[in-house]
């Protein structure tokens, strides 16, 4: 991974999702060493999955960065997010709402996959009325090759934010990233074209 790479596909991104859009990059798999290259590169908004590495990357890099936690929010480790974290993308436990002091996105279950984190879309009502600080809504469709399968699932997201009065939200990932900003997407969450990765969901 280099900082020209990174660079390069950043601004190709940014190209693609236009200014408005906020480009998260996905540093499930980038080491504490390697943040540096994102850094280099002019990465402005990293999002990162698990609580322990938002403590050790935080630590090295401090306000380098604008912080998001991305990934499945245990409630005991809200306390770490709050600390460091401006968003969090994937709040989908009363037991985290309750402990969570930071704006949140709450993710929604479209697919219905049982492996797949978040509130199903009838509970949403009950839940936003538990935290007070919600901006938006998040989801993660089917891992699929076609970019256009993810469509229904943003448009259905985008749908429901506007019923409930949100603005912001978080779809799209490498595979998608297009196609969820031309559904109004406010924030798309990219890891593996950005390093060069092999494909994984972000």
């Amino acid at each position: 991974m280099s900082p020209e790479h990174v660079r390069e596909q950043y601004a190709r991104v940014r190209g693609q999702v236009g200014p408005d859009v906020t480009i998260v990059a996905a540093t499930k798999y980038v080491s504490v060493a390697d943040m540096g290259v994102l850094a280099e590169a002019g990465v402005e908004v990293v999002g990162e999955n698990r609580a322990q590495d938002l403590e050790a990357k935080h630590a090295e890099y401090g306000d380098t960065f604008r912080w998001h936690f991305i990934g499945h929010l245990q409630s005991n480790k809200a306390k770490v997010v709050n600390s460091i974290c401006e968003l969090v993308h994937s709040l989908d436990s009363e037991s985290a709402a309750r402990r969570l002091s930071v704006p949140a996105l709450v993710e929604v279950n479209l697919s219905g996959e049982a492996t797949k984190s978040g509130v199903v879309p009838d509970d949403l009502p009950r839940f936003l009325s538990l935290y007070r600080d919600v901006r938006g809504l998040m989801t993660m469709p089917p891992e699929t090759g076609d970019a256009e399968a993810s469509r229904p699932y943003f448009r259905r997201l985008a749908e429901l934010a506007r019923k409930h009065g949100l603005a912001e939200l978080s779809m799209g990932t490498s595979q998608d990233y297009g196609v969820a900003a031309e559904e109004g997407a406010t924030l798309v969450r990219i890891g593996s074209i950005l390093y060069g990765t092999v494909r994984r969901p972000e």
